[in-house]
C-alpha cells in the first residue's frame, strides 16, 4: 500500500494553525474524521495521545508522525498537514514541527501499520520533498506531490 493510497484531499490541510502540540494533534484527529473511517472519535483520540505519552512522535527535521492502533476504525486512518506556523512538539532534535502526518491502524494490521510508518518517514526525511511541500497552494497539489514522490521509489 502506498502512502498516497491512504490520503485524500479531505484529510489534507495547508496552513493549519495550532498553539501547541496537543492542539495540533487534536486538530489532526478532527481532520482525519473526514475520512469516514473512524467509528469512535474519542477512542481514536485516546489511543494517539496514549502513544504520544510514551515518547514524542516529533521525529526531527520539522516533522511529526503521531500515530496509534485502534479497532475503533473501519480502515486505516490518516491525515496530513502543513502548519501555518511551526509548533513545539518536544521533537528529538529540539526543532519545531511544520509537517504532521497522523496515522491510525487497526490492532490486527500491525505489519501494514509499520510499513506505512516506515514509508511516511522515508518520504518526509527527504529535504527536497519537504521544501517542495511548502510551495503547495492547495490540498490537491499536496496529494499530487505525494503521488509523484512515491513514483520515484521503485520498491513501493
Amino acid at each position: 500500500m502506498k502512502v498516497s493510497d491512504i490520503l485524500t484531499e479531505k484529510i489534507i490541510a495547508i496552513n493549519l494553525s495550532a498553539n501547541d502540540k496537543n492542539e495540533a494533534i487534536n486538530k489532526m484527529i478532527d481532520l482525519a474524521a473526514g475520512s469516514g473511517n473512524i467509528l469512535d472519535l474519542e477512542a481514536v483520540r485516546s489511543c494517539v495521545f496514549e502513544r504520544e505519552k510514551l515518547v514524542s512522535t516529533g521525529v526531527g527535521k520539522g516533522f511529526a508522525i503521531p500515530h496509534g492502533k485502534s479497532d475503533d476504525i473501519k480502515d486505516i486512518v490518516a491525515a496530513f498537514a502543513i502548519m501555518k506556523d511551526p509548533v513545539d512538539f518536544d521533537s528529538i532534535d529540539g526543532e519545531k514541527v511544520t509537517y504532521i502526518f497522523l496515522l491510525v491502524g487497526k490492532d490486527s494490521m500491525l505489519n501494514m501499520h509499520i510499513k506505512l510508518l516506515s514509508r511516511i518517514s522515508r518520504l518526509m526525511n527527504k529535504d527536497e520533498f519537504r521544501e517542495k511541500l511548502l510551495t503547495a497552494k492547495s490540498t490537491e497539489e499536496v496529494l499530487k506531490m505525494f503521488k509523484e514522490e512515491e513514483q520515484s521509489y521503485l520498491d513501493i
